[in-house]
């Protein structure tokens, strides 16, 4: 049976080329014009994901209100936020929400969202497995786990983004080895600037430092790239 997919987005042409191009993928797409409206059929059925807008019609934060009620009825359902906001204040407040990704409607393409939409399916498919040890990476205090996708620090949770996941992966799995930007954007499976990249290392490193204010694994090589060094 066919997957499906919540679109709640309020602009016209781009809710139509999010279905159309999740369509051609073999996805049942729903799509939405606003919160309420959402919100009331989720209400009697949730969808295999939920892509959401932030601002939805006369509301700034409806995708928030909208990800928060969502998160009320399940833990694992996949909620990926597809926005034009791209501050880090809104990304952390939708990552402290529950969202499982974050993603910007600048430089995601039609054709890169069922590819990002395929990797949280194998995602919540994996996270319905039972742990196994083998699919561990262990590095000191840090543990890696491939097939759930998770990451503990100390035995403490780390929660990254699906992006934030592949990079830290790319770089634990050859500590002392330098991965260039270029690496680390194959890694993750996106196409993003160095800025970006560097972006998304200061808030991997913010995490870790959430849990230990001492975390210093992660080296940055001005000019060439990082390293994770134990």
């Amino acid at each position: 049976m066919a997957r499906h997919i919540a679109i709640v987005e309020d602009d016209t042409e781009l809710r139509k080329n999010y279905t159309e191009a999740l369509q051609l993928e073999g996805y049942t797409v729903s799509a939405y014009t606003n919160r309420p409206e959402a919100q009331e059929a989720f209400s009697e059925k949730l969808p295999d994901m939920a892509i959401l807008d932030i601002m939805l019609e006369d509301e700034r934060d409806g995708g928030f209100t909208l990800c928060s009620f969502l998160r009320t009825r399940s833990d694992i359902l996949p909620i990926i936020f597809l926005t034009a906001l791209n501050s880090d204040m809104d990304r952390v407040s939708a990552m402290r929400l529950g969202a499982t990704d974050y993603l910007f409607k600048d430089t995601t393409t039609l054709d890169f969202l069922p590819v990002r939409v395929s990797s949280l399916f194998r995602f919540l498919d994996a996270v319905s497995k039972p742990i196994e040890q083998a699919s561990n990476l262990v590095r000191g205090p840090l543990v890696l786990n491939e097939d759930r996708m998770e990451v503990t620090w100390e035995n403490n949770p780390v929660r990254l983004t699906l992006t934030e996941f592949w990079m830290l992966k790319a770089l634990i799995k050859r500590p002392g080895n330098l991965k260039n930007h270029t690496q680390l954007m194959d890694a993750a499976n996106t196409n993003i600037t160095d800025n970006a990249i560097a972006a998304n290392i200061r808030r991997i490193r913010g995490k870790f430092k959430e849990i230990d204010s001492g975390f210093d694994c992660i080296q940055t090589e001005y000019g060439m790239g990082y390293r994770w060094v134990e």
